[in-house]
């Protein structure tokens, strides 16, 4: 069960979360590479981008939810906290409210892709893509 954020929360941390600048953990396209070619050390995926943008190119593996519905959808998320989990997004915006928004509520090891997928092409990573 994921355990949610206090309702006596205050009103500055509530909103907080969705702000995409400061600093959140990070990892970097290559270090994350090498970590998806070992089935042990492989961290779970979550791209935050409009579906759209992950139809058009994702890392193997990853999972959609945009993050405009992030919060509504975090209790179906089947992921297991204990567990590395890299949030991705274009740019690098968009994944630092998901670090945070997933840190609240319970995740212990949160970070994003630096630079997000623009880093990850211009390394010329692999990615999938869902185009028809």
């Amino acid at each position: 069960m994921i355990k949610t954020p206090s309702s006596s929360e205050s009103f500055s941390n509530k909103i907080f979360w969705w702000l995409p600048f400061g600093y959140v953990p990070e990892v970097l396209p290559s270090e994350l590479a090498e970590k998806l070619q070992n089935s042990a050390l492989s961290p779970q995926l979550l791209d935050v981008r409009t579906h759209a943008e992950w139809q058009k190119g994702h890392l193997p593996g990853a999972i959609n939810i945009p993050i405009t519905i992030l919060r509504s959808k975090i209790e179906t998320l089947n992921f297991d906290k204990e567990q590395p989990v890299i949030t991705i997004c274009l740019s690098a915006h968009r994944s630092i409210p998901a670090v945070r928004l997933l840190r609240r509520y319970g995740f212990q090891n949160v970070t994003q892709l630096a630079g997000g997928m623009i880093a990850w092409r211009r390394h010329g990573l692999p990615e999938q893509t869902e185009e028809k």
